[in-house]
This record gives structure tokens, C-alpha cells and sequence, in this order.
């Protein structure tokens, strides 16, 4: 593996209406992808069998985790135990980078 360096604000992509996601890095241990959510938008309820951290980079957006809802705006923290039943909403574009273990 290679050292990578990006600046992030240029890879983001808010398509109306849509979802756009892009792996920056897989590793043996980890991927890590950008997602951008145009506003309006939504993920709905799913689970994931590897832990999960998401780094909220632009936007607002609210994540509900477990039945409970949290804001999402830039510098935005959240780790999720594998199998934590999680949604994503976007209210204005919204940017983040999720990590999820292997």
C-alpha cells in the first residue's frame, strides 16, 4: 500500500436527488469511502456486520442510530458497533467519510 494524499472538497459529487460514494482507500483492514448525499436524500435503515465510523465533513444531515437521532454537521464524530441498526437523512448536501472495519 502507498502513501495517498486528496483533497476531499474537490472529490465531492452532490447529484440531485441522489447518492454518490467512492472508495479512496481499501486495505486489508479497512475501507474507507466519501459519500455525498444531495439534500433531501435519505439511506434508510440497515445493519452492518463490521464496525463503522463516519467523520461528517460538509452539510447537515441527521443520523438515527438505534432508534435515536443525532445531528450531523461538519466535524461530526459517530462510531457504530457492527450489527447497530443506523439511517442517514440529508438535509442541506451532505459530505462524510466512512470507515468500516474488517
Amino acid at each position: 500500500m502507498e502513501i495517498q494524499v486528496q483533497d476531499l472538497e474537490q472529490a465531492y459529487t452532490f447529484s440531485h436527488g441522489g447518492v454518490f460514494s467512492k472508495v479512496l482507500v481499501r486495505t486489508s483492514k479497512c475501507d474507507h469511502t466519501l459519500f455525498c448525499m444531495a439534500a433531501g436524500t435519505s439511506i434508510s435503515e440497515h445493519t452492518s456486520t463490521r464496525e463503522a465510523a463516519i467523520t461528517v465533513l460538509k452539510g447537515e444531515g441527521v443520523c438515527t442510530l438505534a432508534g435515536r437521532e443525532e445531528a450531523m454537521r461538519p466535524g461530526t464524530f459517530i462510531f457504530m458497533p457492527a450489527n447497530t441498526p443506523h439511517a442517514l437523512r440529508a438535509e442541506k448536501d451532505l459530505a462524510f467519510l466512512l470507515s468500516l472495519s474488517f
